[in-house]
């Protein structure tokens, strides 16, 4: 590819909310836009997507606040016209202002599934990085606290990124190299790496951790500064710990994510990581017309590997035998996969161990189980004994 196509795509990438030529270094990173040419279908469907619109410049995009600026709210102390980029979308909605050469995440953010306004602060003693930062949310950046895992090549020492939102580069690296000549060996494809580094191109930002190397120019940063597709996340990130028994911010005290962007601390302990079950195997980040980008409806998801014929069971059952509900009424994720992950309010998000918890659990550990989050009229030992009864499931396996 030429250099005038090269510039042409780089025009392109400018146009788009969020990218400036101001904020598109030269280099070995070429944005998104760039990559269209060649693979129409899956960016199409890629910028339609959570990921590619995770931010959103509101100079270019004012339809993109969500939240009710017509009502007053005492939580809420600044105006559409201090927002520079709005935050999420489908769960919550941050919304972030510019100062100078960094961005600030208003202390409000709007609960998009109740549509109300909440509180948006970390205190001290929740998220590890409160200690190293001063008490005014005003005065936590989102440079070294957000914006490595919202846009594509984030410089550290210049804050300018090629890229805000999740661009192709930031899942298959840098592509000048591939956009000049096209080869599979000049591009990362994660389905081609070895079973860690693959799924570590997402772990990289569904988890909670710390680089190894923090602070970093006495910043102290949340997210894998210098990682890039293909190396080692472990090499500069290390998830945040956990002891047994102990319920901490991060962590329910049987080892379950308590909160969100903890879908790699859980996905690494499971038996499906274990296994060989990647990340793909059940979501297409590029797009779908599924619920979180799952590569097929729910059950239909889990079905692909899972089944009464299957060693991977449920073993010689029907999912109605295994479930004892109808397979109208429940998905396999309402009980291997319950939302006990808080991300706002009363808000939750699936967990990703794939551990089924049973009420015992709950009584182990205070975890919530799905039983009893659903039949509320239960107690933990009488969901417990129903589960006793049920004939396809081992009785023995009834307290795990």
């Amino acid at each position: 590819m030429t250099n005038r196509t090269l510039l042409f795509a780089f025009l392109i990438c400018t146009s788009l909310p969020g990218c400036s030529a101001a904020q598109a270094p030269e280099g070995p990173f070429v944005g998104s836009a760039a990559c269209r040419d060649c693979h129409e279908g899956i960016y199409d469907r890629w910028k339609d997507t959570l990921m590619a619109n995770v931010l959103q410049d509101v100079d270019a995009r004012p339809e993109a606040i969500l939240g009710d600026f017509s009502t007053p709210n005492p939580l809420v102390t600044f105006d559409r016209d201090d927002i520079a980029f709005t935050y999420g979308s489908k769960w919550k909605q941050r919304y972030f202002t510019k100062v100078g050469d960094d961005y600030f995440v208003f202390p409000a953010q709007w609960d998009v599934q109740n549509e109300t306004w909440r509180r948006y602060y970390p205190e001290p003693g929740t998220e590890w990085w409160t200690a190293h930062y001063p008490a005014d949310q005003m005065q936590r950046p989102t440079g070294p606290l957000c914006d490595g895992c919202h846009s594509v090549n984030y410089d550290v020492a210049t804050k300018r990124v090629t890229e805000w939102n999740v661009g192709c580069e930031k899942c298959h690296g840098a592509g000048a190299e591939h956009v000049r000549e096209p080869t599979l060996s000049n591009i990362i494809n994660p389905a081609r790496l070895d079973h860690v580094r693959g799924n570590d191109v997402c772990i990289q930002c569904h988890s909670q951790g710390q680089p190894l190397a923090n602070p970093i120019d006495g910043v102290y940063y949340d997210w894998p500064v210098g990682y890039q597709p293909g190396a080692r996340l472990a090499d500069h990130w290390r998830l945040e710990e956990h002891r047994l028994g102990e319920e901490t911010y991060t962590h329910w005290p049987e080892g379950s994510a308590h909160k969100n962007r903890m879908q790699g601390n859980d996905f690494v302990q499971s038996a499906m990581y274990t296994k060989g079950v990647s990340c793909w195997s059940c979501h297409d980040v590029h797009g779908t017309e599924h619920e979180a980008d799952l590569i097929k409806p729910a059950n239909a998801t889990c079905l692909t590997c899972h089944g009464p014929n299957s060693p991977a069971g449920p073993r010689g059952a029907t999912i109605t035998a295994h479930t004892q509900h109808s397979a109208d009424k429940v998905q396999c994720v309402d009980c291997h996969m319950p939302a006990i992950a808080r991300t706002v309010g009363d808000v939750n998000v699936r967990s990703h161990t794939f551990r089924f918890v049973s009420p015992v659990m709950t009584d182990y550990y205070g975890i919530p189980n799905p039983c009893t989050s659903c039949h509320t009229d239960m107690t933990n030992e009488s969901a417990a004994a129903e589960l006793r009864n049920w004939g396809a499931i081992s009785p023995w396996r009834v307290a795990q």
